[in-house]
C-alpha cells in the first residue's frame, strides 16, 4: 500500500507547478486526477473527480473553452491532453443526462442553517452559487427573469453546441441538491427590487450577467435587415421565429460571431474603498467572448437557410481571438471570412440594408495594447449582403439597481466589488460573473458562483473557511506507459459535415478505447521525483549516476558544489524555507554551500515527464516518486477557489542558483 501522510512541509510555489492544468482551470477541478482513472478505466470515480468541484460539469464538458488545455505540459511536447472532451465522456456515462447517473452530492448536504438567500440570475453564476449554498445548508431563492433557467447557457448558446436537454438535466440536478427555490419569469426592477430581498433574506447575490448586445456607431446600423447578435440568438434558441435574408454578413471577431453564422444556415433548410473594486474587465476575456458570439452567430446563420454567410473582423486570419478549431469549422462549413477589416458604414437602399462599406485594418489595439484600431486610407471595400447581424460583444444591463440600494456602479457600467469575496458597497448584497468583470468564460462564472457562496457563508457565519490539506502520497513501484510519448492526441469524432443541419450535435464524442487510449497521454504532473534519503534509513545518495543516465529527458545532473554560484538572494531563500530542505541540507548551514565539496542533483522541473525510471534505476532507495492530492477540510467536501489559490500562490519566488 502507498504511505500517505499530511504533514509533510511543501513549497507552496514549487508545488504550484505540478497542477498547471488545475490552477488554469477558475474553478480549480483537479483534471489530472479524472484524466488518470479514465485511463485505468475507473469511469465512476473519475466522473466524481469531474463533477464535485464543478456543479456545471456536463456543460462545461461540451462547451468549456478549456484553460486547463492551454496549461497543459504535454502541450510542449506535441498536443495537450483533451482535458474537456475526456470530461464529455464523462458525463455522458454519469451525468444528469445520462442513463447511469451518479448523485455526486450524497450525504453532503448539511444541516439546515437559519439564512436565507437570494440570488437575481438563474446562469452559471447564480445556479453554481445555489448549489454550493444548498450544500452548505442554506435556503435559496433563485430569480430568473426569462422563462427558463440556465441564462447565457440556453438563451445565447446554439443548441448544436450545447443540447438543450443537457443544460434542463444539469440544472434539474443543481435544483435537487438542497432547499433551492426557482422562480422564472421574475425580473428584478419590474417584480421586485433589492430594496425588497435586503428586507425579506439575509444576503443577496445580483448575477445577471450581461444580455444586452453593444452597439456599433456607424451611419446605417438602423437599416431594416441589421440586427444585434444578441439578440438573434436569443430569438433562435428560444424558438422564435426569425427571418433572414439569403446573403448574411455578421460583423465581429470572435467565437458566438462564428457560431451564429453557423445558425443562420441550419434552420431556414471608485476608486478603491473597503476592499471593493472598480474592476477593469479583461481585453482578453472580452475579445474571447466577441469572438465566440461571432461564430455563434455566424454558424446559426448558415442552420437558419442562409445560402452565403460572409464575417467581417478587424482581426487579421492569424490574429483572431476565436479559438483556432472555431474558426476552422466555421470554414469547413462554409462561413466566407473577412478578416483584416472593420465597417465603414452599411449601405442601404429603399430602407433595407444592401452591402457593408469596410476598411482595411492597419492596426487593432495602440502601444499600450489598448483597443483603438487605425484603418488604411482609401481602402474602402463593399461586400453585398441583405442581412447583418452585430456580433461585436455584451454589455450588463443593471437599471434595476437604485441610488439607495447602496450598491456602487464604475464608470464602465459593472458592479464593483471585493475580488475576494464578491460583497459589493452595500453589506450582505453581493456580485459576480459578466455584470462585475466584464463578459468572460462559462468556467469564469462557474468559479464566481463558488467564490460568491464562500463569501456569503463567511459573511453570514463569520467563520473563515480553512486551506485544504495538501495529502502526500508515496508511490512504491511507480510505473508509467513505456510508450507514453508516442501515443498522438487521439481526434475528437465530429459529425460529418453534410449532416450538420438543424440543431444536430456537431461534436459527437470519444467512445471507451478512444478516451482511455487519450488519458494514457497525461504525464501526472502532480507526481514528482523527490530526493530525499535519510542516513537512518539507509538511502543516502552514493554518486552513482545511475539516475542521470537512465532520464530520457535529460533533466538530471550531477555536479560538483564548486560549479554553482550561490548568490546572497539565494542564500537567503534557502536559509528561510529551511525547514523544508531539512533533508536534503542534512546538518548544512546555507551559508557553508558555496565553501564545502561535495556534490547536488540538479532537475529541470519543465523537461521531466514523471516517468519514474530514475527512482527505478536507483540502488539506494534515494529517490521516490511522491503524489500531492488537495483534501477538504469541510465535511461538505467543498475546497473554495481562494482556499485553493492561498493554498498555493502566495509563496515566494522559488531560490535559483547558476551552474558554472
Amino acid at each position: 500500500m502507498p504511505h500517505r501522510f499530511s504533514e509533510k512541509k511543501v513549497d507552496k510555489d514549487w508545488l504550484n507547478t505540478n497542477f498547471p492544468c488545475m490552477m488554469a482551470c477558475p474553478a480549480h477541478t483537479n483534471a489530472g486526477r479524472y484524466v488518470e482513472l479514465i485511463a485505468e478505466g475507473n469511469f465512476e470515480e473519475a466522473y466524481r473527480y469531474a463533477r464535485e468541484p464543478n456543479p456545471m460539469a456536463s456543460i462545461c464538458g461540451r462547451v468549456c473553452a478549456h484553460p486547463c488545455e492551454t496549461a497543459c505540459r504535454r502541450g510542449t511536447i506535441d498536443q495537450p491532453i483533451a482535458i474537456r472532451a475526456l470530461k464529455r465522456f464523462l458525463t455522458e456515462r454519469h451525468g444528469p443526462e445520462s442513463k447511469n447517473p451518479i448523485n455526486v452530492n450524497e450525504g453532503r448536504v448539511q444541516p439546515a442553517l437559519p439564512y436565507r438567500v437570494a440570488i437575481v440570475g438563474a446562469g452559471p453564476v447564480g445556479l453554481s452559487a445555489a448549489h454550493d449554498l444548498a450544500l452548505m445548508g442554506y435556503s435559496v431563492t433563485l430569480f430568473e427573469a426569462s422563462q427558463v433557467a440556465g441564462g447565457m447557457l440556453y438563451l445565447g448558446l446554439p443548441e448544436y453546441r450545447l443540447p438543450r436537454d443537457v443544460v434542463e438535466a444539469q440544472v434539474r440536478e443543481i435544483l435537487a441538491t438542497g432547499d433551492i427555490t426557482l422562480k422564472l419569469n421574475h425580473a428584478a426592477g419590474r417584480d421586485f427590487t433589492i430594496a425588497d430581498l435586503r428586507r425579506d433574506y439575509d444576503a443577496v447575490l445580483i448575477a445577471v450577467g450581461a444580455h444586452r448586445s453593444r452597439d456599433l456607431t456607424i451611419p446605417g446600423v438602423d437599416l431594416d435587415g441589421v440586427y444585434k447578435g444578441i439578440d438573434f440568438l436569443l430569438n433562435v434558441n428560444l424558438g422564435y421565429r426569425f427571418t433572414i435574408g439569403k446573403k448574411v454578413l455578421v460583423i465581429g471577431g470572435g467565437n458566438v460571431a462564428m457560431d451564429v453564422a453557423r445558425s443562420a444556415a441550419r434552420e431556414v433548410l471608485r476608486q478603491h474603498a473597503g476592499g471593493v473594486e472598480n474592476i477593469e474587465p479583461s481585453q482578453e476575456s472580452l475579445a474571447a467572448v466577441a469572438t465566440r458570439e461571432m461564430m455563434d452567430v455566424s454558424l446559426s446563420a448558415l442552420r437558419l437557410g442562409a445560402q452565403e454567410v460572409h464575417l467581417v473582423c478587424l482581426e487579421t486570419r492569424k490574429e483572431m481571438p476565436a479559438a483556432l478549431e472555431e474558426i476552422e469549422e466555421a470554414e469547413e462549413e462554409g462561413i466566407i471570412i473577412h478578416a483584416g477589416f472593420g465597417p465603414k458604414q452599411i449601405i442601404g437602399k429603399n430602407g433595407h440594408v444592401v452591402a457593408l462599406e469596410a476598411l482595411k485594418t492597419k492596426s487593432v489595439f495602440d502601444e499600450n495594447r489598448r483597443f483603438n484600431p487605425t484603418f488604411f486610407d482609401d481602402s474602402e471595400t463593399e461586400i453585398e449582403c441583405d442581412t447583418i447581424i452585430m456580433a461585436i460583444g455584451q454589455a450588463a444591463k443593471l437599471d434595476f439597481l437604485l441610488p439607495d440600494d447602496g450598491v456602487e456602479i464604475s464608470p464602465r457600467g459593472l458592479v464593483a466589488v471585493n475580488p475576494q469575496s464578491l460583497m459589493t458597497t452595500a453589506a450582505g448584497v453581493f456580485a459576480g460573473g459578466d455584470c462585475v468583470f466584464g463578459p468572460r468564460l462559462i468556467i469564469d462564472s462557474v468559479a464566481d458562483g463558488k467564490r460568491a457562496a464562500v463569501g456569503i457563508d463567511e459573511y453570514l457565519r463569520g467563520v473563515k473557511h480553512p486551506d485544504p490539506i495538501i495529502e502526500v502520497e508515496v508511490k512504491e513501484r511507480y510505473r508509467m506507459p513505456l510508450d507514453l510519448l508516442d501515443i498522438m492526441r487521439q481526434p475528437i469524432p465530429m459529425l460529418p459535415l453534410n449532416r450538420r443541419t438543424g440543431v444536430t450535435e456537431v461534436e459527437i464524442g470519444y467512445d471507451d478505447a478512444t478516451a482511455m487510449a487519450e488519458a494514457q497521454r497525461c504525464l501526472h504532473c502532480w507526481v514528482n521525483t523527490v530526493f530525499e534519503g535519510t542516513p537512518q534509513d539507509g538511502t543516502m545518495c552514493i554518486l552513482c549516476g545511475g539516475c542521470v543516465d537512465v532520464c530520457p529527458e535529460q533533466c538530471l545532473q550531477l555536479v560538483s558544489l564548486d560549479r554553482i554560484e550561490f548568490s546572497d538572494d539565494t542564500t537567503a531563500k534557502i536559509t528561510d524555507a529551511r525547514e523544508l530542505l531539512g533533508l536534503e541540507l542534512d546538518d548544512i548551514q546555507a551559508d557553508e554551500l558555496g565553501v564545502i565539496t561535495g556534490s547536488a542533483m540538479l532537475k529541470d522541473e519543465s523537461r521531466c515527464i514523471r516517468c519514474g525510471l530514475c527512482a527505478a534505476r536507483c540502488p539506494a532507495g534515494t529517490i521516490t516518486m511522491e503524489s500531492y492530492n488537495l483534501r477538504p477540510v469541510e465535511a461538505t467536501g467543498l475546497i473554495s477557489v481562494d482556499a485553493i489559490d492561498r493554498a498555493f500562490r502566495p509563496a515566494p519566488p522559488v531560490a535559483t542558483a547558476s551552474v558554472r
